[in-house]
């Protein structure tokens, strides 16, 4: 560290003296100016962080604890992207004398994976913009001075893991209403397996489409401000991902499993869950007992629309009938008001159109009765939902995914709308590597410099103050925190 210093007082503060000079002359060009001072801020930083590490090892190769049981095997020179930039350091293969294995005991140290590229926190931004925008992006936002490819983006995504529930911290909240809303987005796929198996139809149309689904759970909905006309969920949290087949038994598991950790089940009067009636929606009732379904609202004016268009004038009328007669919950009425519809249909279009919907509200037709008299059902808002959370990123535009990356992206959304920290994540990527044994010490290894207040601007006090720091306390500190680490790791 005190080369890269020592380095930055000689080279880059003359750099600097004269961004300062420069800039005096034509203080216009204040963007320029803000560059220079940065791009000389970005080197140094890198040559410090470089330097750290390779310093850290160079004091594992002189402890004298080592030497028991490790040998050096080779010297080798890693490039790390971070989230500044590019680094590059020395990092050394040691051999057990004993059994021979071989290890860099660096990356022991730092937790690193022997071939990891990229660092947590450039992972955890890279994360952070694909979430919002697109693989490219994603790999351009990985760093301020690098890059990376959209195929290592790809593949950062599609090897991602996500935690599982976890139970609350402290005590659990009352609600004395649950509700859980769920719909899908359709994705377009590239390929179903592998590339070049899409099949088409009769029409011509490719047969690539996919669902991804989605569940929230919420505990009702408040003014966004006390005169706003909008309104806002109280306390959500998403589920997302393609969950197919059997795997969507999870999912519902995933939502009990949230409920149960995060509120008294016992405070709890009602659950209800709205939906538009599918299948894999209406499978959550079997895994969680106690529901009440209730039909999404738009799915239900969707209908009542679409039975009544031919109505022209008096289709309002026709609308408000047919909602008396479900709220009377009364079959045959319901049956009687169609066929006067069915009647007036112009065309076999129309008629298909009208038994379509009938019969769709058959097979709802309890979760529809909810919806119309029950006032503890708040209103659905599951089609903002599916666009903010999935379609916005997923589906609107001409975008083409893989099954796994269309599912890891689907989570990945759900994971950042619940607030929930990137790099936390990039970090659980690790969970099934051991940890070397005394990481917690080991971070003493990077430790700040205090700083210290100048009588005078002079250049020379201020390189005399920061090595005789660095010559003393830091090494201290590094030596310290160091051979705590390698004493526990053997």
């Amino acid at each position: 560290m005190i080369n890269s210093i020592q380095q930055f007082l000689e080279t880059g503060v003359p750099n600097l003296q004269k961004a300062t000079t420069d800039y005096s002359k034509d203080p216009t060009d204040f963007a320029g100016f803000v560059y220079r001072v940065r791009d000389e801020a970005l080197k140094f930083a890198l040559d410090y962080i470089a330097e750290t590490l390779s310093t850290c090892d160079q004091m594992i190769r002189d402890c004298p604890k080592r030497l028991e049981e490790w040998e050096v095997a080779r010297t080798d020179h890693k490039t790390l992207l971070i989230s500044i930039g590019a680094i590059r350091f020395q990092k050394t293969l040691f051999r057990n004398k004993r059994t021979k294995t071989t290890r860099y005991l660096l990356d022991d140290m730092l937790g690193f994976d022997p071939h990891e590229r990229i660092s947590e926190d450039a992972y955890a931004q890279l994360l952070t913009e694909c979430a919002q925008t697109s693989y490219r992006k994603g790999g351009e936002a990985v760093s301020i001075l690098d890059t990376v490819s959209k195929q290592t983006v790809k593949t950062k995504i599609h090897a991602l893991e996500f935690p599982k529930e976890q139970a609350r911290r402290g005590r659990k909240r009352k609600a004395e209403y649950l509700y859980i809303e769920a719909d899908e987005d359709h994705v377009s796929l590239q390929f179903q397996n592998t590339k070049g198996d899409l099949e088409v139809n009769e029409n011509g149309r490719k047969l690539n489409g996919m669902i991804n689904k989605l569940v929230y759970v919420h505990e009702g909905i408040t003014r966004e401000a006390p005169h706003s006309k909008r309104y806002e969920l109280i306390k959500p949290h998403y589920f997302a991902g393609a969950y197919e087949g059997k795997a969507n038994a999870e999912l519902w598991d995933e939502v009990y499993e949230y409920i149960e950790n995060n509120y008294e089940i016992d405070s709890i009067r009602r659950i209800y869950i709205s939906a538009d009636g599918g299948a894999w929606i209406k499978s959550g009732r079997r895994r969680i007992s106690g529901l009440i379904y209730a039909l999404d609202g738009y799915h239900l004016n969707q209908c009542l629309l679409k039975m009544t268009g031919h109505m022209l004038d008096n289709a309002q009328e026709a609308r408000e009938m047919l909602c008396e007669t479900i709220k009377e919950g009364k079959k045959e009425d319901f049956l009687s008001a169609v066929d006067m519809l069915l009647f007036y249909a112009e065309d076999d279009k129309e008629e298909k159109r009208i038994i379509q919907n009938r019969d769709f509200l058959l097979d709802n037709w309890s979760a529809a009765k909810v919806r119309l008299t029950d006032r503890s059902a708040v209103g659905s808002s599951t089609e903002g939902h599916v666009y903010h959370v999935l379609s916005s990123r997923m589906s609107t535009l001409a975008m083409g995914w893989s099954r796994k990356g269309a599912d890891r992206m689907a989570r990945l959304r759900a994971y950042s709308y619940n607030g929930n920290d990137m790099l936390s994540l990039v970090r659980y990527q690790k969970r099934s590597l051991a940890k070397a044994a005394g990481a917690e010490e080991a971070t003493e290894l990077i430790s700040e410099v205090k700083s210290t207040q100048y009588k005078h601007p002079a250049w020379g006090k201020y390189v005399d103050a920061m090595q005789v720091e660095l010559s003393a306390e830091m090494k201290k500190k590094m030596s310290i925190g160091l051979h705590s680490f390698i004493w526990k790791l053997f």
